[in-house]
């Protein structure tokens, strides 16, 4: 079962890097920062890939596995294009709901797709305790802005339904991938995207501008995110996606107890509530799923 563990591993270091990545962008733009940190992940992915020496294989993954890393590289990218531009246009309680329906979206899809049937009962169960909880966990904010248009919709269902397809996408290409190699070819697409969306957006002056301090924290968010895809992808390839995906999500409780003592953030009753559905959304998934 270390596909489980290294299911665990990948929440807590993606928790981790949510901390750290709002370290790093009290100053620096979101995008920019974003960029800047997929250099890391990069880097941090290739470096794994010579330690286990994979390289070697890059030659001999056939065209297909290709073909669906780069287009599991390219659903991330945009999922992130889709999310933010949501964000630009809309309420963020309203995008960041639709956007966590990716991980029902994602449970579905490996129901479907890969079969993953045995349980189902507690399958649909447990997805029906995270949808419950992301729902709770969303808080509405009062503000005096009113949303004139809808336009924001359409992107944050296209964030959510890229993001699920990022994992069904993985899981198909690195069958018969090392998992490192994997990572790190997917990486190098992500970085493509990112640094595509720098230079559109004209942020890419911005650099020089940078805090010191807050590349630190960027360059530490990109490790902690190298880990958890590293982890991740190996769950993804030798685990069941419907119990990995639920598990991977859980990086929220992870975010909330290092929000807390870093930040001093604290939840609501709603909110907790909210947590307290999806970590036994969760563990019925990983138990019982």
């Amino acid at each position: 079962m270390l596909w489980l563990v290294m299911a665990v591993l990948s929440a807590l270091f993606a928790g981790l890097t949510a901390v750290l990545a709002k370290c790093g962008i009290k100053k620096t733009d979101s995008d920019v920062a974003t960029a800047l940190r997929t250099i890391v992940v990069l880097l941090f992915s290739w470096m794994m890939v010579f330690l286990v020496g994979s390289a070697d294989t890059i030659t001999q993954i056939d065209e297909k596995s290709f073909l669906f890393l780069i287009l599991s590289g390219i659903a991330t990218g945009a999922s992130w294009i889709c999310y933010f531009k949501a964000l630009s246009v809309g309420d963020v309680n309203k995008v960041v709901s639709v956007d966590k329906s990716s991980t029902i979206l994602s449970v579905l899809l490996a129901i479907l797709l890969f079969r993953e049937t045995n349980n189902l009962p507690v399958k649909l169960f447990a997805t029906g305790l995270l949808f419950g909880g992301v729902f709770l966990m969303i808080e509405k904010k009062n503000s005096g802005n009113q949303e004139t248009k809808r336009i924001w919709l359409p992107y944050a269902i296209g964030s959510a339904v890229f993001s699920a397809l990022t994992s069904i996408l993985a899981k198909i290409g690195i069958t018969g991938v090392e998992s490192n190699l994997g990572t790190a070819i997917r990486t190098a697409v992500v970085l493509v995207i990112a640094w595509g969306i720098v230079f559109f957006k004209g942020k890419h002056y911005q650099l020089k501008e940078i805090d010191r301090k807050e590349i630190l924290f960027i360059a530490l968010s990109g490790i902690a995110t190298g880990a958890s895809w590293l982890c991740y992808y190996y769950a993804i390839q030798n685990g069941i996606v419907s119990v990995v995906v639920p598990i991977d999500k859980m990086s929220i409780l992870v975010s909330v107890v290092f929000s807390y003592i870093v930040f001093g953030e604290k939840l609501s009753k709603k909110a907790t509530v909210g947590l307290l559905l999806m970590v036994c959304g969760t563990l019925a998934m990983a138990i019982w799923g």
